[in-house]
C-alpha cells in the first residue's frame, strides 16, 4: 500500500447552483478545464465512468463510481479499478447568481513512486494544479460554456 493524499480547494462562481451542477455533470468535457484530466468515458452504468489521467510523464487509468448524488448540491465517488481515489465536490448557494464550489480530492500514492516524491513538496503542486483546474471550470461557467 501507498500514501494516501488529501486536497481541497475552493471557488466562487457567479451562477446559479443549478447552473454550476450541469457543467459539472457533464463528466465528459471535464479535460475541457482539467488539465491532467486526458479522458472522462461513461459506462451503460450512469454511476461508472473511466477516467485515463496523465501528468509529468505518468499515466493512471481507473473506473470510478458516483457513490452519492443530491442535485446542484453534492456529488461524491470512489474508484472501483485502477489508482485508488475518492472524494466529493459541494454546492453551496450564497446567492442566486452566486455559488461556491468545494472540491475534495483523495487519492493514494502508488509505492513505486512514494519514496521519488516528498509527500509535501508533491500536495503542493497537486493541491496548485486542482485549484487552476477549478478556476478553469469557473471561468467557463462564467463564459456560458
Amino acid at each position: 500500500m501507498g500514501r494516501w493524499l488529501e486536497h481541497t480547494v475552493t471557488t466562487q462562481v457567479k451562477a446559479p447552483a443549478q447552473r454550476v451542477w450541469d457543467v459539472w455533470s457533464d463528466l465528459e468535457a471535464m479535460p475541457r478545464w482539467m488539465r491532467w484530466i486526458e479522458s472522462v468515458k461513461p459506462q451503460d452504468d450512469p454511476d461508472l465512468t473511466d477516467w485515463t489521467l496523465a501528468a509529468q510523464g505518468f499515466r493512471f487509468k481507473w473506473k470510478a463510481r458516483i457513490t452519492q448524488r443530491v442535485e446542484a448540491q453534492q456529488l461524491h465517488w470512489e474508484s472501483v479499478g485502477g489508482l485508488p481515489t475518492k472524494g466529493s465536490v459541494r454546492f453551496y448557494p450564497e446567492a442566486a447568481d452566486r455559488t461556491a464550489v468545494k472540491l475534495s480530492v483523495t487519492y493514494e500514492l502508488p509505492r513505486v513512486l512514494a519514496p521519488l516524491m516528498e509527500p509535501t513538496i508533491l500536495g503542493g503542486i497537486v493541491t496548485k494544479e486542482l485549484q487552476a483546474n477549478l478556476d478553469r471550470f469557473r471561468d467557463l461557467v462564467e463564459a456560458g460554456g
